[in-house]
């Protein structure tokens, strides 16, 4: 896929809606057992990046795999973010019963450079990024709030790369990284990287055309669209699949 496809991907990702969700899942009758991490660790500590372009905490083979398909400058997908993190991860993700994948789905005109500055890092940072970017949510989008015009009218003759680059500037994702282990160096390389702009744009297009996924949280459980929005929407089918 080429930058003018990555493009066009995002364009198409930035009409989906912020909040939406899919279809009720079907529940075991019996509960899951727990596995024991590897000595000396916990399961939050295994992050590995999927082959479908997200980052998945947890037992790789736990019987319950959440993937969420988020945008990190969504509310909804935020206050998930803010509210889950400590139950989900305790409870559910520390007892290898649950994994929780994390796929981001373009939403908004800055998503794309978000998106690849939260996985620039690569991926033992990568949820403490992602949970301090929601946790920090508000700030930047009071920005979006304010956009000068003679910025938006810039944008028009920038390239995907120069665009993704502008937004983490003007809303001060870029700084946020930096204080976060990421040279502006290596946050410019990774914005500047065709690979990874189609790479990203790629996960939302698929997701679009294969999953029917059209705005955020989206949230599957074993494969299947769950009914969700909220944590306590998520808590309920995963009590009910029996974790």
């Amino acid at each position: 896929m080429n930058l003018r496809i990555a493009a066009s991907a995002l364009a198409l990702a930035m009409l989906a809606a912020c909040g939406e969700s899919g279809n009720t899942i079907s529940a075991p009758a019996n509960s899951v057992a727990a596995a024991p991490a590897p000595a000396g660790q916990d399961w939050t500590q295994t992050v590995t990046k999927t082959a479908d372009g997200g980052f998945v905490m947890g037992n790789p083979n736990a019987p319950l795999k959440l993937v969420e398909y988020g945008s990190r400058t969504c509310p909804t997908c935020g206050n998930f973010g803010r509210t889950s993190a400590e139950p989900l991860q305790n409870t559910y993700i520390k007892s290898g019963k649950v994994s929780f994948e994390f796929r981001d789905f373009l939403v908004h005109a800055p998503d794309l450079g978000v998106a690849i500055l939260g996985q620039c890092a690569g991926e033992t940072p990568f949820f403490p990024i992602l949970d301090q970017m929601f946790a920090e949510q508000n700030g930047f989008l009071e920005k979006l709030e304010t956009i000068p015009a003679d910025f938006q009218q810039r944008l028009q003759a920038m390239s995907p790369a120069q665009q993704a680059t502008a937004w983490v500037e003007y809303l001060g994702y870029l700084d946020f990284v930096k204080q976060r282990g990421l040279t502006e160096t290596q946050a410019r390389q990774c914005l500047a990287d065709p690979g990874r702009i189609e790479a990203v744009a790629k996960v939302s297009e698929t997701a679009m055309k294969d999953k029917e996924v059209t705005g955020t949280p989206t949230f599957f459980l074993n494969g299947e669209k769950i009914e969700a929005a909220s944590w306590p929407q998520v808590e309920t089918a995963l009590k009910g699949a029996g974790a």
